[in-house]
C-alpha cells in the first residue's frame, strides 16, 4: 500500500505571523504558502502577554476560502470581544485595550451596523466619483511638485499626499493641518517600530483632542463634512457619545492615510522591480492595474476575529473565545484562487483579493475611494515621473498587522525625457 505524500510544516523556530520584526525584514510569502499547504488553519502559539493577550496564541487562517469564510460569519465570529487589531504592544493594559472598542472596526452588529450607515452614503461610488476632478488636481499638483527636485522620499513626497488630503477633505480638516494628523496616524499605528516606539499612546490622545476641537467648531457651524455629519447624528434618539465620536474620526483618519499610502508605495516597488509592468502601464493604463497594487500590496497582512460558539474552520475545530487571525497577505497569494499569484499581473482580471477585509460586513467602505486614488496618483507619476528609480532599498515598517514602508528614496528622472508638462510646480 502506497503511502499518501502528505507535506510536513517546516518552519522556524518560534515562527509567529504577527512578529514585528519579522516584517521590518521582509513579508514571509514563502512561510505563507507553507501554511496554506500543510497547515491552512495552524495554531500560532504566542508567550502570555504578547501583543496584549494572555491566552496562549491564536488560530491563523491563511486559504482565501476560509478567511473569506470566516469574514461572511459575523454571528459566529466577532471582531468586538478581542479587537481586531491582532498585535498591540505587549504592555498594553485591560483598560487601554477596552477603550480600542469604541472603533468602528471593533464593533459587532447591531452598533456596527449604525454607526456605519452615518457615513456610508459618503463613499458610494456616486459619492466618490463626485470627488474626481478635484482629487485629479490634487494629484496633478502632488507629481509636479515631486518632480520639480531631482530625488526625494517617495512616501511623503507622493504616496502620502492624496490619501491624507483625500481623508482630510471628507473630515474637514483644513489645510495647515493636515500634515499633522499624518504624523499623528503614522504614529499611532506605529507603535511596534524601534524608531516610533513610545509615540503611539501620545498621537492617539492628539488626534482625540483635535477631534473634540473639531466637533466644537461644527456644532457651532456646520458644513458638509463627516465631522458635521457626525456631531449631529442620532443613533436610535441618542447623540454619538464623545468616545464614539472621537474614535470614529480616528478610525477614518488612520484607515484613509496607512493603507492606501502603503499601496501605493509597494505598488512603485512592484513595477520597479517589474520594469515590464510599467512599460505596459506607462503605454496601456489599464484600469485592473489599482486592483492588482492592492493584491499584492496587502497594505493589511491580517486582522483578527474571536470565536463566539464552538465552531470549525476548514474542518478544524475553534472553541468559542479562541482568537482567529485571518492572513491576508497569504490569502490573496493563494494558488487556489489566483494564478500565478507571485507574478505581478496588472492585467488580472478577475482579480477577488481580499485586501479589503473579505466581503462580510466589515469590508472596507472606502474600497472605491481607495482604488480611485490609486488610479488617480499612477496615471500622473506616469505622465509626469516616467523614468523614476530607486536610491536604495525601502525601509519597512515594524508592525505586527500592517505592511508598511516608512521611507523609500528615489530619483524621480526628471531629465529630457520626463513626459507631461508641470505649470503648478514651484
Amino acid at each position: 500500500m502506497t503511502e499518501l505524500n502528505v507535506p510536513t510544516l517546516d518552519l522556524p523556530s518560534g515562527f509567529d505571523v504577527t512578529d514585528p520584526k519579522l516584517y521590518g525584514e521582509r513579508v514571509p510569502l514563502a512561510e505563507f504558502a507553507q501554511l496554506r499547504r500543510c497547515a491552512p488553519v495552524w495554531w500560532n502559539a504566542q508567550e502570555s502577554g504578547t501583543g496584549g493577550f494572555h491566552d496562549g496564541g491564536a488560530w491563523v487562517v491563511s486559504r482565501h476560502a476560509d478567511v473569506r469564510e470566516v469574514s461572511r460569519r459575523p454571528e459566529d465570529f466577532s471582531n468586538n470581544v478581542n479587537g481586531s487589531i491582532p498585535r498591540h504592544q505587549d504592555d498594553i493594559s485591560a483598560e487601554e485595550l477596552e477603550v480600542t472598542k469604541h472603533v468602528l472596526i471593533n464593533k459587532d452588529a447591531p452598533e456596527h451596523t449604525q454607526l456605519r450607515k452615518l457615513v456610508s452614503r459618503l463613499f458610494t461610488p456616486r459619492a466618490v466619483e463626485s470627488m474626481r476632478s478635484t482629487l485629479e488636481e490634487r494629484a496633478e499638483r502632488i507629481a509636479c511638485e515631486a518632480v520639480a527636485k531631482p530625488s526625494g522620499d517617495f512616501v511623503t513626497d507622493v504616496a502620502s499626499e492624496l490619501p491624507m488630503q483625500a481623508i482630510s477633505e471628507l473630515l474637514g480638516v483644513p489645510q495647515d493641518a493636515r500634515r499633522q494628523l499624518f504624523d499623528w496616524s503614522n504614529q499611532m499605528t506605529g507603535y511596534d517600530d524601534e524608531s516610533l516606539a513610545g509615540a503611539s499612546r501620545m498621537a492617539s490622545a492628539q488626534i482625540l483632542g483635535y477631534a473634540y476641537q473639531l466637533a466644537e467648531a461644527r456644532r457651532a457651524e456646520p458644513t458638509e463634512d463627516i465631522i458635521s455629519q457626525l456631531v449631529h447624528a442620532d443613533v436610535d434618539g441618542e447623540a454619538l457619545t464623545p468616545e464614539q465620536f472621537g474614535f470614529f474620526v480616528i478610525m477614518l483618519a488612520v484607515a484613509g492615510n496607512e493603507t492606501t499610502r502603503n499601496a501605493t508605495t509597494l505598488g512603485m516597488i512592484a513595477f520597479m522591480e517589474n520594469p515590464d509592468q510599467w512599460e505596459l502601464y506607462k503605454r496601456d493604463r489599464p484600469k485592473t492595474a489599482a486592483d492588482e497594487i492592492i493584491r499584492w500590496a496587502s497594505p493589511l497582512t491580517s486582522m483578527q476575529r474571536t470565536a463566539l460558539v464552538d465552531t470549525e474552520i476548514g474542518g478544524s475545530p475553534i472553541r468559542a473565545g479562541e482568537r482567529v487571525v485571518l492572513l491576508y497577505g497569504s490569502a490573496n497569494f493563494d494558488e487556489e484562487v489566483f494564478e500565478n499569484p507571485n507574478v505581478f499581473d496588472i492585467t488580472r482580471d478577475p482579480n477577488p483579493h481580499l485586501a479589503f477585509g473579505g466581503t462580510g460586513p466589515h469590508y472596507c467602505i472606502g474600497a472605491n475611494l481607495a482604488r480611485m486614488e490609486i488610479d488617480l496618483i499612477f496615471n500622473k507619476i506616469a505622465d509626469h515621473m516616467p523614468d523614476i528609480t530607486k536610491l536604495g532599498d525601502p525601509s519597512r515598517l515594524q508592525s505586527g498587522w500592517i505592511n508598511g514602508i516608512k521611507s523609500f528614496e528615489v530619483d524621480y528622472g526628471t531629465g529630457e525625457s520626463t513626459g507631461g508638462h508641470c505649470p503648478v510646480a514651484h
